[in-house]
């Protein structure tokens, strides 16, 4: 029963990814397919393999700041969201569908809605900050190195916080109702029952949306491209690899950067999980 789609698996996923690794150890160029030779290690380890590369340490820094402030500002807001969303309310079914509105929204399209919020010269956010008082002169954010990749984290919240809020929403539906009762006739503060029972209790759920968020971070692509193109100060990692890839024609040691990517990821999943699992446990005990 399991075998047609452990067959689909392999020919989806399987394939590409070994494909992948094959290349990463050629000096494969985007030109020139069909003349390529075997070199080992020489992209990962050589003198100018990628791990001996500042541009690709960069971007791995770049990459681990978007993922770990992106992921802890979303969970806090989505927390805080779907705490409001759970109380009783006639606006309720409206006030969950206007908030994946930010969601549904394509990364593209939103990423370049917001470029031209944040533009310096014809920017709305500029226009309103200045007209405040709150600038002297508009600013350039995603061209200012020290503001661009902040800049892009906060985009990536307002789209991103409505996902996390519903999956934590849909946590404390699950939450047992007679908890809440006990805890009310024994006259328990409102902080100790979101404490010592709802926090517990959505704490699997919580820990699902991080990981699902912090996969989907750690291969940002679009959101940066999108809004900031190659530059430096917030190059991600695939944005690395799409650049030696189609840029510089690199087959080659494109590959090994998204080889090293794959990799990545999967360790930090496994990672992850692993600090996870004892809190996990403690919950379902």
């Amino acid at each position: 029963m399991v075998t047609p789609m452990l067959v689909v698996l392999l020919l989806v996923a399987g394939w590409p990814l070994g494909r992948t690794i094959w290349f990463s150890l050629t000096d494969a160029q985007l030109s020139q397919l069909d003349n390529w030779s075997f070199i080992g290690l020489e992209n990962y380890l050589g003198e100018y393999g990628l791990l001996r590369d500042p541009e690709w340490w960069g971007s791995v820094r770049n990459t681990v700041v978007f993922a770990a402030l992106s992921v802890l500002i979303e969970t806090a807001l989505g927390l805080g969201v779907a705490l409001l969303l759970n109380h009783p309310s006639r606006l309720r079914t409206l006030l969950r569908a206007s908030m994946l509105i930010p969601w549904a929204i394509p990364t593209v399209v939103s990423a370049k809605m917001w470029s031209w919020m944040l533009h310096d010269q014809f920017g709305v956010l500029n226009h309103y900050l200045v007209s405040l008082g709150l600038l002297s002169t508009p600013i350039a954010w995603t061209a200012n190195p020290d503001l661009a990749l902040f800049t892009v984290v906060l985009v990536d919240v307002w789209k991103t916080t409505p996902f996390m809020a519903l999956l934590i929403l849909a946590a404390l539906q699950m939450v047992p109702q007679d908890c809440y009762e006990a805890a009310r006739v024994d006259g328990v503060p409102a902080f100790t029952v979101f404490r010592r029972i709802t926090l517990p209790l959505i704490l699997p759920g919580i820990a699902v949306a991080m990981i699902f968020r912090m996969l989907d971070a750690l291969r940002v692509f679009d959101l940066i491209y999108v809004m900031t193109s190659n530059s430096h100060s917030t190059r991600s990692m695939s944005v690395f690899v799409r650049e030696q890839l189609i840029d510089f024609q690199q087959i080659g040691y494109g590959s090994a950067a998204a080889t090293v990517v794959f990799f990545t990821i999967a360790l930090m999943t496994i990672l992850y999980m692993g600090l996870l699992r004892p809190a996990l446990q403690k919950v379902e005990a």
